[in-house]
């Protein structure tokens, strides 16, 4: 069995779990909530943009039309190539940080 990590989604305060095994957006949209974008799941679309401030992980190859080496440097990647080997601390960016904080918003008392 892979191990599980915590990954806190810091624009919405949220936790949630992800084994080693899976990617973090996988993982995010266990979540429940709808509106969590998903593109081509490939590393190719740059929909799920986030930056890691926190934590190991293993990243997987991703275009660079959408994350250059200095981006990547810097803790930006695409969720959907990134594999949590600890807990991990991130930011949504872009579109994903506009939906995700969107639906927080509404989900809130």
């Amino acid at each position: 069995m892979a191990a599980r990590h915590s990954i806190h989604l810091a624009n919405t305060h949220e936790r949630y779990t992800c084994a080693e095994s899976q990617d973090i957006l996988r993982a995010m949209e266990v979540l429940g909530r709808k509106g969590i974008p998903v593109g081509c799941r490939g590393g190719g679309c740059g929909i799920c943009k986030v930056r890691i401030t926190h934590g190991p992980y293993e990243i997987r190859k991703m275009s660079r039309a959408f994350v250059s080496e200095c981006d990547e440097d810097s803790g930006v990647v695409l969720a959907c190539r990134v594999f949590p080997r600890g807990d991990l601390h991130l930011d949504a960016l872009d579109v994903l940080a506009r939906c995700v904080e969107r639906k927080a918003k509404i989900g809130a008392p």
